[in-house]
This record gives C-alpha cells, structure tokens and sequence, in this order.
C-alpha cells in the first residue's frame, strides 16, 4: 500500500543541506507511493507511472547500494531526474510562478487549488475562510456533508481540536487517516466545514 512520508524523509526534506531539501516527491522504501503507481506486475520500476523518469547517478546508486534505505525504491527520484511540480489554471495552461508558492497565494485569496496526491485529487482551500468553503460546497453540490480537514502537524491540530493519546497516534500512523476530533471551542476553522458538528474529520499529510 502507499505510505506516508517517513519521519527519516521529513528530515531530509527539511534540511537546507539535503538534496532533496524541499523536494515534494521525496520517498524511500519505508514511504511513498506503491499501489498508486503500479502499471502492471511484478512491481518493478518499468511497470509503473515512474518509468519515463532516469535516475541520475547519485539516485541509481541508492537504488542499487543495499545499505541504502532506497536500495529498490522504485519511486526514487531527486529534483535532478524525477517529477517537478505544475500548477495550472482550471483549462489547463501553466501558470507562472513558483507552484508551491504561487499555490499558497491562491489558498490565501480564497481560491479552489485541486492537487494530485496519492490516488487522487484533494480539494483544497482555506477552511478559515467561510466565503472559501461556501465556494466549494456549490461548486461540488454538498449542501452539509462534512470537508475533512489537513493540517501541518499536532501542534496546528491542537488549535482547532481536542486529541488524546489513542487520536495522537492514529494521526500519525502511516495510513494518515482522518480521524473525528472533538471541536475546540472558539476554533478558527469556519463552521461551514462541519455544519451542526460537534466533531471535526482531521488528517496529517500524506505526501
């Protein structure tokens, strides 16, 4: 199954000196993307969506070296040879900018940013901003049905939700699944999100 990113990967993910610093298909065998990706079996790198991307020199040897927490990684890549992120308008033109960036100013405008995960698309947008959640309601007909919400982390969760123990480590297992967590009074999250709710459905990032 996929998993989600591994605290080893968040690591080099956060660390300036890393060359994978902030790169966002960052994995190894213990994360990452499997079922998502696979084309056909055995699961090996030509049988999945990763076949068209070379692994540079420094990749390949991680994928070869046993010692290596990437040794057979199929999805291993690094900013060099691997996937890069797009952002494109809703026909489908590229946007200018730095996606990431460009993708957190949209969200802070009040805007509808679709992003491809794993198996999927996630429909995001600031669920502080009610105008933001009205928008999407219409947009996907769901007059009341809860939106889950995706935070950064427990500290962020902690202040627009309650968590015991048991809900602590159900959020950070590697499924990141959305777990129902009592509302924290005076929360900033809109109440459009969960009309009527006492409860909030709350994940970590997977990716």
């Amino acid at each position: 199954p996929d998993a989600a990113t591994c605290p080893d990967c968040l690591r080099e993910l956060g660390d300036p000196a890393d060359r994978r610093h902030r790169y966002p298909f960052i994995n190894c065998t213990n994360c990452g993307p499997r079922y998502t990706i696979v084309t056909g079996v055995p699961y090996d790198r030509p049988l999945t969506t990763m076949a068209s991307f070379v692994m540079c020199p420094e990749c390949r040897a991680e994928y070869e070296d046993p010692g290596s927490r990437r040794f057979h990684a199929q999805p291993n890549a690094c900013p060099v040879c691997g996937p890069r992120l797009r952002l494109r308008d809703g026909e489908g033109r590229p946007l200018p900018g730095e996606p990431l960036e460009e993708t957190v100013r949209l969200l802070r405008e009040g805007r509808i940013v679709a992003i491809k995960g794993l198996g999927g698309y996630h429909l995001a947008v600031d669920a502080a901003n009610s105008a933001a959640v009205a928008a999407l309601r219409r947009r996907k007909g769901r007059d009341e049905k809860p939106f889950a919400l995706m935070a950064f982390d427990l500290a962020q969760i902690s202040r627009f939700a309650e968590t015991d123990q048991a809900e602590r480590r159900l959020l950070t297992g590697s499924e990141r699944p959305i777990v129902l967590l009592r509302r924290r009074a005076g929360s900033p999250i809109s109440a459009l999100v969960a009309p009527g709710n006492r409860y909030l459905g709350v994940m970590l990032p997977y990716t």
